[in-house]
C-alpha cells in the first residue's frame, strides 16, 4: 500500500500543475485591498465604490487581455463575479453571457481611472512574480 501511495501521489501532484503554455496564457490573478478611509490619502479621485471595503483584482486572458474587477468584502471568493472596471473585463463578461453578482457597485459618475490603474499594476506585479518563478 505504501508503494502505491509513493507512485500515485507524485502523479496526482504533477497532473494538477499548469504547463508552461498555461502560464503564458493564464498567468494568474492578483488583488489589492481598498477602503474608503485610506483611499483619500493615496489618490486624487474620490473613492468610486458604494461599499467602504473591498478589493480590486486583475487577471489576464489571452483574448481579452488584462481584466480589472471590483469585489466588495464578503464577496471575494470564486462563486462571485465582480463589477468590471475596464473594457476588457466588460467585454469578457458580455461574450460569456455573464453578469456581476455582487450587491455593491460603482458610485454614479465615479472616476475609475485610478481604480483601473491599481488593477493593472496588480497584473504587472503578478506577471513579474510568475516570470521570476517559472
Amino acid at each position: 500500500m505504501n508503494k502505491l501511495v509513493f507512485i500515485v501521489f507524485p502523479l496526482f501532484i504533477a497532473s494538477c500543475m499548469p504547463t508552461e503554455k498555461e502560464y503564458d496564457e493564464y498567468y494568474g490573478s492578483g488583488f489589492t485591498n481598498v477602503n474608503e478611509i485610506w483611499w483619500s490619502l493615496d489618490h486624487t479621485a474620490s473613492y468610486p465604490f458604494t461599499v467602504s471595503h473591498g478589493e480590486i483584482s486583475c487577471s489576464v486572458h489571452p483574448k481579452f487581455g488584462r481584466k480589472v474587477y471590483f469585489m466588495p468584502d464578503g464577496y471575494t471568493d470564486e462563486s462571485y463575479i465582480g463589477t468590471p472596471l475596464n473594457k476588457s473585463a466588460s467585454d469578457f463578461l458580455e461574450q460569456n453571457s455573464m453578469h456581476p453578482n455582487v450587491p455593491y457597485r460603482i458610485k454614479k459618475s465615479a472616476d475609475l481611472s485610478e481604480a483601473i490603474a491599481i488593477g493593472l499594476k496588480v497584473c504587472d506585479e503578478q506577471q513579474e512574480v510568475l516570470s521570476n518563478n517559472v
